[in-house]
């Protein structure tokens, strides 16, 4: 982007320097371009390029992206060991089902609708267990195992990663 550009930023742009920042094997990432600027941070406790002229702002989760405006302070971005959505290990015996790309989480077809599946919901192999939306393209997910749900990790509308865990399921 040039400097004469007037492009905004948008929530894509930073959801992609969010991944490419995971991905790198970077301690810390500061960027500013116009008014935009953004700290992300593997440690909890960095305080961001501005901390010395402002209080530190509290540490967010990895999947709330961070956009602040010049002269206020950056948010350090918190990648937890584990993961963006904090959740333990898959218990031995049970199967993930995994988002197929990065998108938002979607539990119900539409909004209002009942939800594809409820934990304790006996599901077979074909069974749509969610929709993943990538800029208003929906990717259906199926269980792709046999069995009962018993944990959902994302959350409604959530942003989710590719190859994150969404739901748990004992096969049967």
């Amino acid at each position: 982007m040039s400097s004469t550009d007037k492009r905004k930023v948008t929530a894509d742009d930073i959801e992609n320097l969010l991944e490419i920042f995971k991905q790198s094997g970077w301690d810390e990432m500061h960027l500013q371009t116009g008014e935009l600027e953004i700290f992300l941070s593997n440690d909890p406790a960095a305080q961001g390029p501005r901390a010395a002229a402002a209080p530190a702002a509290a540490p967010v989760a990895a999947s709330t992206p961070v956009a602040v405006a010049a002269g206020t302070p950056a948010a350090p971005i918190v990648i937890s060991a584990a993961g963006p959505s904090g959740h333990a290990p898959i218990p031995a015996g049970q199967v993930a089902i995994k988002a197929p790309n990065l998108g938002t989480f979607y539990r119900s077809p539409k909004p209002g609708a009942e939800p594809y599946v409820e934990v304790g919901q006996q599901i077979e192999t074909t069974t749509e267990v969610c929709l993943i939306e990538v800029m208003k393209l929906f990717t259906p997910v199926q269980g792709g195992v046999k069995g009962i749900v018993r944990e959902i990790r994302a959350r409604d509308g959530q942003m989710v990663e590719f190859d994150e865990v969404l739901i748990v399921v004992e096969p049967n």
